[in-house]
């Protein structure tokens, strides 16, 4: 009971720092969820968008190992494949047991569903969305799976040239040294990420009002989660920056 307090805990508080969320009807959720599914905000498996929770792959998969998941099938549904237009569907079956009949998901994705930032990625999705359904419909889980939803509302200027992080200071705290930035962008280059995004998301996980007062260690562990998250599961990770859009669009608006 200790230990489930403290998740709960924990969760509320990366709810309020990250999305500033303050409905006790948004609490409330999030605690249920905590309780029954074990899922935690730090470790990426619930997104707060459009005043609703989200599940994540990543939250999804987990359930899916703590309860043995028996296995998952996936095929394509060819009569609703055209590689050409990049569009794709695949069926999903989940076993929950050696005797269980199966769970089945169905998931598609083309260019008109999915975020630009992931244009190219469309069969992966698809793939990705169609798992999802079928975990949800095998573990009972309500709530959709941020992977289904279709493209987060993006500013403009995304589709501008990406942009350079802020230059770091010379002396006194250069969070972390030059291996530790130079690994950050190689790791935003090498996955397409948004630099201001990354950096939003950094400070969060670090705890700090601004990057430069992180410790160097926060800022190794950040750079450590970040490459595990964008090598596990990118698409969660994207859903995780984009929320920041929102965040950002907010508080300009105050």
């Amino acid at each position: 009971m200790r230990k489930l307090s403290a998740e709960i805990e924990a969760n509320k508080k990366h709810a309020r720092e990250m999305w500033d969320v303050d409905s006790s009807v948004a609490l409330e959720a999030l605690e249920a969820l905590t309780k029954k599914f074990n899922l935690s905000i730090g470790s990426g498996h619930l997104l707060f968008l459009n005043s609703s929770w989200y599940v994540t792959h990543s939250g999804l998969l987990s359930i899916a190992s703590r309860r043995h998941c028996r296995g998952i099938q996936v095929r394509p549904e060819a009569a609703f494949c055209n590689p050409g237009a990049s569009m794709w569907a695949f069926r999903a079956t989940v076993y929950k047991s050696p005797r269980c009949k199966g769970f089945v998901g169905f998931g598609d994705a083309n260019p008109s569903n999915v975020s630009p930032v992931v244009n190219g990625a469309e069969m992966r999705i698809a793939e990705t969305r169609a798992v999802n359904r079928a975990l949800r419909k095998a573990y009972g889980i309500g709530i959709c799976s941020v992977e289904e939803i279709g493209a987060v509302p993006e500013r403009a200027e995304r589709n501008a040239e990406p942009r350079k992080l802020p230059p770091q200071p010379a002396n006194g705290n250069d969070n972390g040294g030059p291996r530790v930035r130079d690994r950050l962008c190689q790791l935003i280059r090498q996955h397409s990420l948004d630099p201001e995004l990354v950096k939003s998301y950094a400070t969060d996980f670090c705890g700090t009002k601004m990057l430069k007062e992180a410790t160097r260690a926060q800022v190794e562990n950040f750079v450590a989660h970040l490459a595990d998250w964008a090598e596990k599961d990118r698409n969660a990770l994207l859903c995780q920056l984009n929320s920041y859009i929102a965040r950002k669009d907010k508080e300009g608006a105050a």
